[in-house]
């Protein structure tokens, strides 16, 4: 075909697992920033969805980073550079596209990122100091909003979707005023932020459903609070019902790590992805719960050691604190999912000023109770106080 002389090139196919992209943003000082590794979803090659940050494996974000900075360190010019990557299924990254200009696959950096790429861009090419590029909430999914019909059909169903999307917690809407409306055309997007990708996910899919006017979307639980069987319920409705006090969603399971090991391997797998971020864990006897979840999941586990019929629970105890190094798992006394839930919560509250406050409420609330106690108590004298 003539190749160089005549200006071809080939490329070869490339078997990816995902597409990734890493905003790069290069200061007229040489400096360089990168912004956290995302997934961008293609339908018929225009972008679509863009989830922030990728769901893949530390090394690989690692790896996609320092392949997107080494591409823009060997490029001139100060701004912003989007890297379009691709992550082949034998573990590579490979380059596929730079944009030197703000990009699709950095338009939730508005809502998600300290510093927007639009702001970092205007910094880097008027010689600011480079602004802080990473997220201020724990995901972030955009979509764009792609022109449907031509014409006023096309405007009108833009802002039927913008309607829905209006309704829904966490979610913004860029309108980009284009005077024309053609098929397929980028009109807009709507950013959704959120707790978890499982959140942002299902408020996405709840904004994209045809069958309903009415933008509804489910309340995912933030708390996973599973035991072996449901003997230790009696015990694990107390750790339900601290959670049920503190407003904090979550869901009760029963899965046995010796009968439906299949099933708890499952759940501990996903749970991070279905926006959980703490398990409470019950068991009694062998107490494998608790460990073997932790095994699986990234997120912190709290085990709550059940009363059986044998040992008066010591054995369950025991087998939950005795975890090898490398997997953590928390614990408390014998019996108390009271306080495995406050526990919970605490946790929780680490970035969630509505529940730090309302368990400082709390505890001022047992407070103000020993003390009433302590009062009658003083006043009345123990025989009137036991007698009443």
């Amino acid at each position: 075909l003539g190749g160089f002389d005549r200006g071809l090139y080939v490329e070869k196919w490339a078997p990816f697992v995902k597409e990734l992209a890493v905003i790069v943003v290069r200061g007229r000082d040489k400096s360089i920033l990168c912004y956290p590794v995302v997934e961008t979803i293609h339908k018929e090659n225009i972008c679509h969805i863009v989830k922030a940050p990728a769901a893949v494996p530390w090394k690989i974000s690692e790896l996609a980073t320092d392949v997107a900075h080494k591409a823009v360190s060997s490029l001139e010019g100060a701004g912003i550079f989007a890297v379009e990557l691709f992550w082949t299924n034998n573990g590579q990254i490979l380059l596929n596209e730079v944009a030197p200009r703000p990009h699709n696959s950095g338009h939730h950096t508005i809502e998600s990122c300290y510093t927007s790429q639009f702001e970092q861009h205007m910094r880097a090419v008027v010689g600011l100091p480079l602004g802080d590029p990473s997220m201020k909430t724990p995901a972030a999914i955009m979509y764009n909003l792609l022109g449907e019909a031509e014409g006023e059909r096309g405007f009108y169903l833009a802002h039927q979707l913008i309607g829905k999307a209006l309704s829904i917690p966490g979610a913004t809407v860029h309108w980009y005023d284009k005077p024309e409306m053609r098929q397929q055309r980028k009109m807009g997007h709507i950013t959704i932020v959120g707790s978890s990708m499982g959140l942002v996910e299902s408020r996405l899919n709840s904004l994209l459903k045809e069958d309903s006017s009415d933008c509804q979307f489910k309340i995912l639980p933030r708390i996973g609070i599973i035991m072996g069987s449901d003997s230790d319920l009696p015990v694990m409705k107390d750790a339900a019902k601290i959670l049920t006090m503190f407003s904090v969603p979550h869901e009760v399971r029963i899965v046995s790590a010796h009968r439906t090991p299949d099933l708890m391997f499952s759940y501990a797998s996903s749970a991070h992805e279905r926006g959980i971020e703490i398990i409470i864990a019950g068991a009694g006897g062998a107490a494998h719960l608790p460990g073997m979840v932790a095994a699986r999941t990234p997120l912190p586990v709290i085990g709550v050691p059940v009363r059986a019929s044998a040992l008066d629970g010591l054995d369950s105890l025991l087998s939950i604190v005795q975890m090898p190094r490398g997997v953590p798992v928390a614990t408390v006394a014998i019996n108390n999912a009271t306080n495995a839930g406050l526990l919970a919560v605490r946790m929780l509250g680490f970035g969630d000023a509505d529940l730090r406050a309302r368990m400082q409420q709390y505890m001022e609330d047992m407070r103000d109770d020993v003390l009433t106690k302590a009062e009658k108590l003083q006043k009345d004298g123990w025989e009137s106080y036991l007698n009443h």
